[in-house]
């Protein structure tokens, strides 16, 4: 071989070992990437290097999207405000959103088709117990993380769901506590939508009024959800007089409710009407003049004074508008990202089962919470305040009651 040919070959192996180097060193990162990426996301969960995706489920259409409209705008503006502070472990969040259309089936429907063609890391949504209840056993068998915000009759503990709303304890007992000392009731009239959760507020508020209160249920009555024909049951209130109308009315029927109650003359200034499902969501329909001077029991009011809430609310308006309002389940759907993020990063890693071990440390906590301080107990409930509030014309809440700090208990003794 002459020595130029033998120049020549050395220099093509030298090329080609170099080559083989960066090739090898390609693969060594890549595969280092990889198992960073493994690490993350150990269940085929949809999360790149770059991203991670999630659900939104609420109701936009049907009678309940008077209520959860809100939810799922609080849901986005937490995701924004984490993706501008750089995501979660170096990911931003992608929304793929469902809508439930107040029909609980669809809600079952596209929470499997959210976990398992969209492998989302978890879900922001359901409103009402129904949907609650149907979605619950897609999210059980396909090992799936819903983030679920409305306050809820209890009984109920699941190792998929965070319930970032308040439980029996932190609302239905704290309020009728409040109202039979405040207000001296002994008789109470029950009226509520016809499903799982007024039917089981109802049952718990009857034990909690005639077994501990020493007080009587003068009335119970159940109207189908959507209903908007109230005169009878009216009728009925107005011939039993009771001390307090408890009122677990849902969605767009508390439009009809509340203004056929002031149609019949039944006012804030005559009678005491403690609801457990009214918030700012559904006055803006309802129209604070409707419902002036009656009462709501939430853990949460647009009107609180604190630096948490006006710059929430100020964040809220900037990116939905000067005329939106923040109800109770919509800054507790807030929280439900923030939770997550909060759970993933202890973890180090979007893994269902990992994040739920974090969720269940007790070191989950939010100190910047609109509401105030909440931590997340280890039952997947949070530690938070019951409220009550008088509405005014504005539609806005006047706060005339707090509690202190009630550890969330969702099998209370007795009640179950």
């Amino acid at each position: 071989m002459k020595l130029t040919q033998l120049a020549s070959s050395l220099t093509r192996f030298e090329s080609r070992r170099g080559l083989l180097k960066i090739v090898g060193m390609s693969a060594f990162l890549f595969g280092m990437h990889s198992a960073l990426a493994d690490e993350a996301n150990t269940t085929g969960l949809a999360v790149t290097k770059d991203t991670v995706k999630v659900g939104i489920l609420h109701s936009l259409t049907g009678t309940m999207a008077i209520s959860e409209t809100g939810a799922q705008e609080a849901e986005k503006l937490a995701i924004k405000q984490i993706n501008d502070m750089g995501g979660i472990l170096g990911r931003k969040i992608e929304i793929i959103q469902e809508d439930g259309a107040s029909d609980w089936p669809t809600f079952a429907e596209k929470s499997r088709k959210l976990l398992v063609k969209d492998k989302v890391a978890a879900v922001f949504g359901c409103w009402t117990s129904a949907s609650r209840k149907a979605a619950l056993p897609v999210f059980e068998k396909e090992n799936g993380l819903l983030y679920y915000p409305t306050f809820y009759e209890g009984l109920e503990q699941s190792k998929n769901v965070i319930y970032t709303g308040q439980e029996a304890t932190q609302q239905i007992l704290d309020g009728l506590n409040w109202v039979a000392k405040e207000k001296n009731a002994k008789t109470f009239y029950l009226i509520g939508s016809d499903y799982i959760w007024p039917r089981t507020s109802m049952k718990i508020a009857r034990k909690h009024i005639e077994n501990v209160l020493g007080g009587k249920v003068v009335g119970e009555e159940y109207k189908p959800l959507g209903n908007t024909q109230f005169g009878s049951v009216i009728n009925k209130i107005r011939l039993k007089k009771p001390d307090v109308i408890y009122a677990a009315v849902v969605g767009g029927s508390n439009v009809a409710w509340f203004k056929q109650l002031k149609a019949a003359g039944i006012t804030g200034e005559k009678q005491t009407l403690l609801t457990i499902s009214v918030t700012e969501d559904e006055v803006l329909g309802i129209g604070g003049e409707n419902l002036e001077g009656f009462y709501s029991i939430m853990k949460y009011f647009q009107s609180q004074d604190n630096p948490n809430n006006k710059a929430f609310v100020s964040a809220f308006k900037e990116m939905w508008g000067d005329d939106s309002v923040i109800g109770d389940v919509t800054q507790a759907a807030y929280l439900g990202p923030w939770l997550w993020k909060a759970a993933v990063e202890k973890a180090g890693s979007f893994d269902v089962d990992k994040v739920v071990a974090a969720s269940e440390s007790g070191e989950i906590e939010l100190t910047t919470a609109p509401e105030g301080y909440v931590k997340l107990h280890k039952n997947h409930h949070l530690w938070s305040k019951a409220r009550v509030g008088v509405w005014n014309k504005d539609g806005q809440a006047t706060v005339v009651y707090e509690s202190d700090l009630i550890e969330p208990d969702p099998f209370p003794a007795g009640y179950q």
